[in-house]
Order: structure tokens, then C-alpha cells, then sequence
């Protein structure tokens, strides 16, 4: 017998969701193969078995949150597979049954009033984020006394930050006001549908939120001419897919313009650790990609080391990972500086919001034909794109940010100048 436990997900991660069993019980299973995917913050994991066998027993159902080292099914090895006494996976927190079968006797045995007692402990503990857990923890804040105006009863890091401020007040018992519930329809009969948030959505809702809180967060924009890069694109497009086989797009060049504004501007290549600036010596560019739960951002390592095309290989491939959802936690973590695309989706002009702990963000938005004066006689139809850099202006001054933005510019209308650059 051999009991499949939740692996080591990734620093600071400990917990995580069943998202679906792969494998039912009575299932056969070989070795190495996949039984169940469980969804963290960042991305999904399957979790294979180490040895050949039948799945007999599943102890967590789909949606259940599930922890590091925690138990979550049985595979028995040897043997040919066979019906399962049940087919629906156990609850996680069930009351303890009256009579164990006989058959079951080497199951580890647990005196009545403990298995109840763990049972109502499990049925208790309060729903919150990995993160709301983590800072009750570094603060010493009883979960259970946290109020939450969240309509399914999550525990967010908003709350527990609020609940830090104001202890007292926000533990007393308001038996005056009832418990939040969800918000009634409009009017009879109209329709609605309910959607449960997945763990990655409401792990991507806390952190925007966070940031916004934490960060003193400030955008400054510019428009930058198109025309060069555009014509350069068209005159070697040819030549870089034969020698690449792959495109020349657009956001290799913003990539290495990023590059060569950080190492001008290190303080947009850093990050606040308590009172401490740490400036990053190393240039790992976040590339903001659309995936079917949300907004993720791989990143493309050691980005001042590549050239164009490894540049835009890495880009396609961590696009095509985030689209089939098989991203790994190595394609997520340790970015240094992020870009964002809203203009893949026709977006003028928008502000980007942190992605912490980076303290700046370079928005690219759509290309369109703008009239631009040329000189105090005549005007010209552009391609233009606006662009937006948020910044954290702890650390980040007016001037630098500005500055910044302003090099990316030159940058991109000379796109020449990007092979002396960066």
C-alpha cells in the first residue's frame, strides 16, 4: 500500500486545490502516471503515482483544499483492478464513522472522540488565502475572529490587515448585524448565473488589490512613433524567420528597450524588503500573457543576454505554456521588471497595476494612425502607440520615471540604436 501525498509545491506555497482526479477508484495505475491535478496560486500540478497499482481509496474531493504532506489517496499495489465500494471521493471533513469494516482493520485507527474532534477542527477552520494565512501568522491573529465582507466567506489579506488596525473593534460580537450574505437578484425573475472563483482568480484579485494598498502607485505616459520599428520589421522580416523561424514582433523590441532603460535607471530593476532597496543586477523580463483562469506573467530569463530571436522563441513558447495551462512554477517566479500588452486586445491607453514585489511596469498599447505635426508647417499621419509606466514612487522619483519612459521612446524610433544599447 502506498499513500499519495501532496508534494512540495514551491517556497511559500502550502496549500493548494484538487482541481480534478485523473484516476477514479478501482482505476489501475502505472507507475508515473498522473492521478490528480491540483491547482496552487501560481500554476496547475499533476501529481504522479511512484509505483504500479489500483487507486482504492481517494480522501479528498474535487475542490477541496488540500496541504503540503497531507494524504490524498491509496494505491494498493499488485493485483488487477476492481470496483471501488464507493465511487465518489470522501469529504476531507466528515464525522467519524460508528463501525470500521472488518476488511479495513490495517487502516491506522483513530479512538472515536479524536477522529470527531479533528472532523469539527477541519469543519471550523476558517477559509482564507494562502497569503491572509500568512500574515495572520506573522502578526499572531486568531483567523477565526477575522470578519470578512467576502460573499463566500473568504478570509482575505485586506481583512486581516483591517482586522490588525482595529482588533478590539473588529472582534467584539455585532449581534445587531448579520452575517453577509449573497447579494439578492435585482428583481424576480431576472436571470443570473453564479460562478465560483477558481484558486488562481482569486489569488490574481487579492494581489492587484494588495499591491494598490501597499504601494504608493503612480503612471506616467508617453506616445512613441512607430514608423521605424515598423519599417525595419517589414525590410527583415524575411531574413530573421529563415534564420530564427520565428517572427520579428514587437515585443522584442520593447524587451530590449526595457533592458537598456533599466541599467540606466537601476531603481526600476529593484524591489523594497522591509527598509532595504535591493537593486537587481540581473534583467528578468515579465511578459504579461492571457490564460484561460486569468492573467499570468512567465518570464523570459536573462533577457540583457539574449538576442532578438532567443528573445521572441522564449516569448511564443511561455505563451504557448500559459494557453495548454502547463506553465511550471520555474516560468513564473523571480521576475525583476514586467511588460504588459493591452493592445493585443485594442486597448489606447491604460493604467497597469504593480506586479509585486517589481516596482515598475511598462504598458504597451494598440498602434493607430494618429495626425502628428512633423514641424510648424506640416502634419503627418503615425502609427502611434501610447505607453504607460507604473511605478512605485517609494523608491521611484518623478524624474526616473519619466526619464525612463522617455529613453524607451528614442529607443524604439531609432530601433537601430538597440543594437549598442542593450
Amino acid at each position: 500500500m502506498m499513500e499519495i501525498k501532496v508534494p512540495e509545491l514551491a517556497e511559500s506555497i502550502t496549500e493548494g486545490t484538487v482541481a480534478s482526479w485523473l484516476k477514479q477508484p478501482g482505476d489501475q495505475v502505472e507507475k508515473g502516471e498522473a492521478i490528480v491535478e491540483l491547482e496552487t496560486d501560481k500554476v496547475n500540478i499533476e501529481v504522479p503515482s511512484d509505483e504500479a497499482g489500483v487507486l482504492t481509496e481517494v480522501m479528498a474531493a474535487e475542490g477541496d483544499t488540500v496541504r503540503v504532506g497531507e494524504t490524498i489517496a491509496i494505491i494498493t499495489a499488485g493485483g488487477e483492478a476492481a470496483k471501488p465500494t464507493e465511487t465518489t471521493p470522501t469529504p476531507k471533513a466528515t464525522e467519524a464513522p460508528t463501525e470500521a469494516p472488518a476488511a479495513q482493520e490495517p487502516k491506522k485507527e483513530q479512538p472515536a472522540a479524536v477522529a470527531a474532534t479533528e472532523a469539527t477542527t477541519l469543519a471550523d477552520r476558517p477559509i482564507a488565502s494562502p497569503a491572509a494565512r500568512k500574515l495572520a501568522r506573522e502578526k499572531g491573529i486568531d483567523l477565526s475572529q477575522v470578519a470578512t465582507q467576502d460573499p463566500l466567506g473568504r478570509i482575505r489579506v485586506q481583512d486581516v490587515a483591517t482586522f490588525e488596525v482595529a482588533p478590539r473593534e473588529q472582534a467584539k460580537p455585532q449581534p445587531a448585524t448579520p452575517a453577509p450574505q449573497p447579494a439578492a437578484p435585482a428583481a424576480p425573475g431576472k436571470p443570473e448565473e453564479r460562478i465560483k472563483m477558481s484558486r488562481r482568480r482569486k489569488t490574481i484579485a487579492n494581489r492587484l488589490v494588495e499591491v494598490q494598498q501597499t504601494a504608493a502607485m503612480l503612471t506616467t505616459f508617453n506616445e512613441i512613433d512607430m514608423s521605424a520599428v515598423m519599417s525595419l520589421r517589414k525590410r527583415r522580416q524575411e531574413k530573421f524567420v529563415k534564420d530564427n523561424e520565428v517572427k520579428l514582433g514587437f515585443m522584442s523590441f520593447f524587451t530590449k528597450a526595457a533592458v537598456a532603460a533599466l541599467k540606466k535607471m537601476p531603481y526600476l530593476n529593484a524591489e523594497i524588503q522591509g527598509d532595504e532597496i535591493v537593486l537587481k543586477k540581473f534583467y528578468d523580463i515579465g511578459i504579461a500573457v492571457s490564460a484561460p483562469d486569468g492573467l499570468v506573467v512567465p518570464v523570459v530569463r536573462d533577457a540583457d543576454k539574449k538576442n532578438f530571436g532567443e528573445i521572441e522563441k522564449d516569448i511564443i513558447n511561455l505563451a504557448v505554456k500559459a494557453r495548454d495551462n502547463k506553465l511550471g512554477l520555474s516560468d513564473l517566479t523571480g521576475g525583476t521588471f514586467t511588460i504588459t500588452n493591452g493592445g493585443t486586445f485594442g486597448s489606447l491607453m491604460s493604467t497597469p497595476i504593480l506586479n509585486g514585489p517589481q516596482v515598475a511596469i511598462l504598458g504597451m498599447h494598440a498602434i493607430n494612425l494618429r495626425p502628428i505635426a512633423i514641424d510648424a508647417e506640416r502634419m503627418e499621419n503615425r502609427p502611434m502607440m501610447y505607453v504607460a509606466l507604473s511605478y512605485d514612487h517609494r523608491i521611484v522619483d518623478g524624474k526616473e520615471a519619466v526619464t525612463f519612459l522617455k529613453h524607451i521612446k528614442d529607443l524604439l524610433e531609432d530601433p537601430e540604436s538597440l543594437i549598442f544599447e542593450a
